[in-house]
């Protein structure tokens, strides 16, 4: 079988499942780890004055919000502290949870609070700049913290720290990737104990060991495995141990300096599709690898490289077995994954920021959220449309995500809660 009928085949069973998964978006990534959803009727066009319910947040972060069981839990920093808020499908506040001091972001749009929060439906798992890291009850009790920069040494990167935790069977993990020694550790959801820590170290030009992309859950051969970017390695770990399956290097051959991972790869098929370079100063780069194989395949699962378009902050969507990349200055490919060719391209109009949220997909449609508060959505055809722009009249930062017909948009100071009824 050839990877274009496994690629279609996966995109198949991943439709057929839509129905029964998406019920919740459990994570920044969403249901299918692809900022996508397939099921549900969303609008295309709103006014921000008129939606559902609007909330003022306290304090700044740019997490993403979740949504387990029409109950939205999201990040903050609150009165000096790392705090964790639950809202019900109304938007009144249910409970509020203060984790320890916070550490103010460096950058404007950065914060102590920019990893998003994940839930497997049973526990709230969050993570902050202090390193406060902790798991909470639905109820907000916590059922244990720790910090891990004081347990395993100070975080060292230039900017304000940003890699989420993602979920495995058994384990909560984080990936640090930072100038020093770099890590990928995984924690006992019930206890917090540390059930695996193996180091993650490359050489690179630099500020290029410094990471911010989160590790995504996929299946290797059928075994649970951890795809994770950074240092300009992409590897797969097994989730069971951490140790390294495969690894795929060379994607900075000139050694040129300041390439910190930021957007995080997405999986298409049976391939991962990985922003690397610079797009914001205009040196984009762009690799699809095969997942697969064993030790190092630099050389065997490179399938193309585009040195004409990528991503720096935004991280790419998938929908339908197509990658949709929106670089950070208003440029948005939709590829073939399978070959890394441009299907369609257009240009957002320019406005007074750069693309720090990643995109969304939903109904059919593609929500992209300009940092100046602007919101385009385009219709997903065979070309590059707009079919209307929303000015939320505040900074985003955030991804929006799509759940239950609903959107949520988390601006500078506010939620939005975006519906058609």
């Amino acid at each position: 079988m050839n990877i274009l009928t496994k690629c279609l085949m996966y995109s198949l069973i991943i439709t057929a499942q839509a129905a029964a998964t998406e019920v919740h978006w459990a994570q920044w990534r969403g249901p299918h780890d692809n900022r996508s959803i397939t099921s549900g009727e969303y609008p295309v066009t709103w006014d921000p004055e008129n939606v559902l319910w609007k909330i003022d947040i306290p304090g700044k972060g740019f997490s993403t919000p979740i949504v387990w069981d029409k109950t939205i839990y999201l990040t903050t920093g609150s009165e000096g502290l790392d705090t964790v808020l639950a809202f019900d499908w109304s938007g009144k506040q249910i409970w509020q949870r203060q984790l320890g001091p916070e550490i103010a972001g460096k950058h404007k749009n950065g914060s102590g609070s920019n990893p998003s929060t994940i839930t497997d439906g049973s526990g709230i798992f969050v993570f902050f700049k202090s390193g406060n890291f902790a798991a909470l009850e639905l109820d907000g009790s916590v059922r244990w913290k720790t910090n891990l920069f004081e347990r395993y040494g100070k975080d060292n990167r230039f900017w304000d720290f940003g890699t989420s935790p993602v979920l495995t069977k058994e384990n909560v993990v984080i990936a640090e990737m930072h100038d020093g020694q770099s890590w990928l550790a995984a924690f006992d959801k019930v206890t917090g104990e540390v059930s695996w820590k193996v180091p993650r170290n490359y050489q690179t030009a630099r500020e290029g060991s410094q990471g911010y992309s989160t590790p995504i859950v996929f299946s290797h051969n059928g075994t649970e495995a951890l795809l994770v970017w950074g240092a300009l390695h992409l590897t797969a770990h097994d989730a069971a141990d951490g140790k390294i399956i495969w690894s795929c290097g060379n994607f900075n051959p000139e050694d040129t300096p300041n390439w910190p991972a930021v957007a995080s790869p997405v999986i298409c098929g049976e391939i991962a599709v990985v922003p690397c370079g610079r797009a914001d100063r205009r040196q984009p780069r762009l690799h699809g690898v095969k997942l697969g194989g064993s030790g190092d395949v630099t050389e065997t699962h490179r399938l193309w490289k585009r040195e004409d378009i990528g991503s720096f902050i935004p991280t790419p969507g998938e929908f339908k077995g197509r990658a949709y990349v929106i670089d950070d200055r208003g440029t948005i490919d939709c590829i073939n994954p399978l070959t890394g060719e441009t299907i369609w391209r257009g240009v957002f109009p320019k406005g007074k920021g750069n693309f720090y949220a990643s995109p969304l997909i939903a109904g059919e449609h593609l929500y992209a959220a300009r940092e100046d508060g602007i919101v385009f959505v385009l219709s997903l055809k065979d070309e590059f449309e707009i079919i209307s722009e929303i000015d939320m009249k505040d900074a985003i930062i955030a991804s929006p995500i799509a759940i239950s017909d609903r959107l949520l948009i988390r601006t500078g100071r506010y939620l939005f809660c975006v519906g058609n009824k």
